[in-house]
């Protein structure tokens, strides 16, 4: 019933980890394995292992979360390792590749062009928590050139993880550059950046990076995660599949995005407050309104969002 695909590649079930929470680790890897996700995403993965920023660095609030991580992974040739020994759960593993130059992840790319056992790759171009690096997919000129690059040798199903847009003219500028490229996917929204949460009683900032200010997960962004989403589904040519990401904690919260027009949701901050059997949970939820509706597939009501009727 909730079996989708992306890129030829089969999902048994349409709801899996976002990059970031619980993934870092081979054990948190195996534990996505053998829970109900339909996919195991990697945490994103520099050209070398990273601490990312100082703790406290993560928070959880009442609506949602906030973070500024730095990217802390073990390396991509860690997540390449992983490929075979996740196998056995004969789910979809896909790798979050992040670099700190364009040089950096033409290198990871190469590299995980002949393991068999990663059915797809997800280009970071959206972390807003690295001091001193601006969000790629903000500069429409560096993006063209980035994709231009990494699909100059590049093979296997490969799609990007964006940051929120917010402007209507925004959405038709990027989705111009994205047509042009055989991407598989597009996984919106990463974070919203740059938000500050404080500790009132205390006077002082949730998270220790940057002054406080971090990555907004959570309830926080799931009505900016839906605009985007539905955004790239009329925007993109039908071949690029929308990944969504972004307030997503329940089966209305996926049934919601799936109507906006993604085939696939990912879970971030819930997976990080309760663990792997948010997927289950989800997932029970979203089948529980299929079948109240009469839905068969989560096709049978993809991108049909109605605008509503006049009064």
């Amino acid at each position: 019933m909730l079996q989708t695909k992306i890129a030829n590649i089969k999902l048994a079930n349409c709801i899996y980890n976002a990059s970031g929470p619980a993934c870092s680790s081979l054990e948190e890897l195996q534990a996505l394995g053998q829970s109900a996700a339909g996919a195991i995403l990697s945490k994103s993965a520099t050209l070398a292992p990273r601490a990312g920023n100082p703790a406290p660095r993560y928070v959880d609030t009442p609506w949602g979360s906030i973070n500024s991580m730095g990217l802390p992974n073990k390396g991509h040739a860690y997540y390449l390792a992983a490929a075979k020994e996740l196998a056995s759960f004969q789910k979809p593993y896909i790798v979050s590749l992040s670099g700190m130059s364009l040089a950096d992840n033409l290198k990871m790319i190469a590299e995980m062009q002949e393991e068999e056992n990663i059915a797809a790759i997800e280009l970071n171009l959206s972390c807003p928590n690295l001091p001193g690096k601006p969000q790629t997919a903000y500069d429409f000129e560096q993006t063209e050139k980035v994709l231009a690059a990494v699909f100059a040798q590049n093979n296997k199903p490969l799609g990007v993880k964006l940051p929120p847009y917010f402007d209507l003219l925004h959405f038709e500028q990027m989705a111009q550059i994205l047509n042009q490229f055989p991407l598989s996917f597009v996984s919106c929204i990463n974070s919203i950046g740059n938000g500050l949460v404080i500790d009132w009683e205390k006077e002082e900032t949730l998270i220790r990076p940057k002054d406080g200010f971090g990555g907004l997960g959570g309830d926080y962004i799931k009505a900016t995660a839906l605009a985007n989403v539905r955004q790239f589904y009329l925007l993109l040519r039908p071949e690029i599949s929308v990944v969504a990401v972004g307030g997503i904690k329940s089966g209305q919260d996926a049934f919601e995005h799936i109507l906006c027009g993604a085939k696939a949701v990912q879970i971030g901050t819930h997976l990080m407050k309760t663990g792997p059997s948010c997927f289950a949970q989800i997932s029970a939820e979203l089948t529980a309104i299929m079948q109240a509706k009469g839905y068969q597939s989560i096709e049978d009501f993809r991108g049909k969002l109605k605008t509503a009727a006049p009064i």
